[in-house]
């Protein structure tokens, strides 16, 4: 059984709450889950102590059972210091689509295009 820890959405419409959850990464995302393990309300301040609680120990034993967090999980794992920070790397996230290339080529050819006259 695959075991991951991750977020399970609470609350209304617009006002998120998330309990934080090891499950079977079979279960959907709001059902079925083993045991709670802390909660997250991402509407307090980053400073405040409430926005995110864990128990420590219950984690790091599912830790050791070979439980996977995710990816937002791992990251509060990493603040808590529970977890080795990992690099990240995603070098395609800041490069434009094809459509932006191409207008701010034709932007640049236009720029060039006085800057010859000019110069002549």
């Amino acid at each position: 059984m695959a075991m991951k820890i991750r977020l399970a959405r609470g609350g209304s419409k617009k006002r998120p709450f998330y309990r934080i959850v090891a499950a079977d990464s079979r279960m959907p995302r709001d059902g079925r889950f083993i045991e709670k393990l802390g909660t997250y309300n991402p509407l307090l301040p980053k400073d405040s102590e409430e926005r995110v609680k864990m128990d420590v120990e219950r984690i790091q034993h599912w830790l050791g059972q070979g439980a996977q967090p995710t990816d937002r999980v791992a990251r509060m794992l990493e603040a808590a210091g529970l977890k080795d920070k990992t690099e990240r790397s995603n070098p395609n996230k800041g490069t434009p689509g094809k459509k932006a290339q191409e207008r701010a080529e034709e932007k640049a050819a236009k720029a060039a295009a006085p800057a010859e006259e000019s110069a002549e």
